[in-house]
């Protein structure tokens, strides 16, 4: 158990027998009455973001969730199949649990995979990856003064804008987080 006044980012919750992310938290001292925790709180499950106030030195019930890093090795039917780096266990994590990480990862990818009582919770990758582009149309002459873009699939199927000039075959930077283009990769 924690008090309200001890939110940060990152921290997760158990409110209500749903766990919850904590994303935004902020500490308010109005003039008039008592203090209060604002925080926008990401359900980890299903995604859900949502705005609670908590009074300041309410309690809350903080989840044990264990981090731990492990490598992607391969799909086994809807699944994705990751090791442990420590202990070399191999457990199955569902697409749903996965979810956007999927777009950027290759086989011996490391992420981070969060476990809550044994249960896969989410995955998260580097903030970004170096992937290869398996297929773009080539850029237009004289388009590349205007700063545009165009449509580019990635080698592992996810789809990203990228500027005019970037072809098939380099390798580029992603964000993971958005799937923002961040720039070429120079050998």
């Amino acid at each position: 158990m924690a008090t309200s006044n001890d939110l940060k980012n990152g921290m997760t919750l158990d409110i209500d027998g749903v766990l919850w992310n904590v994303v935004g938290f902020q500490h308010v001292k109005p003039g008039k009455g008592g203090a209060f925790v604002r925080t926008t709180l990401k359900n980890v499950l299903t995604g859900k973001v949502v705005d609670r106030t908590f009074n300041a030195g309410v309690k809350v019930e903080v989840a044990t969730v264990d981090r731990r890093e492990m490598t992607y090795l391969y799909r086994d039917g809807a699944d994705f199949v990751f090791m442990d780096s420590e202990s070399y266990d191999q457990i199955p994590i569902p697409p749903g649990v996965v979810g956007t990480a999927a777009d950027y990862m290759l086989e011996n990818t490391v992420g981070t995979v969060a476990l809550h009582d044994g249960a896969p919770l989410y995955v998260e990758l580097p903030a970004s990856v170096e992937l290869t582009i398996a297929q773009t149309d080539p850029g237009v002459q004289g388009d590349r003064s205007t700063g545009g873009t165009k449509p580019a699939t990635l080698e592992t199927g996810a789809t990203i804008n990228v500027p005019l000039f970037i072809t098939t075959g380099e390798k580029v930077k992603v964000d993971t987080r958005d799937g923002r283009y961040l720039g070429r990769v120079t050998s």
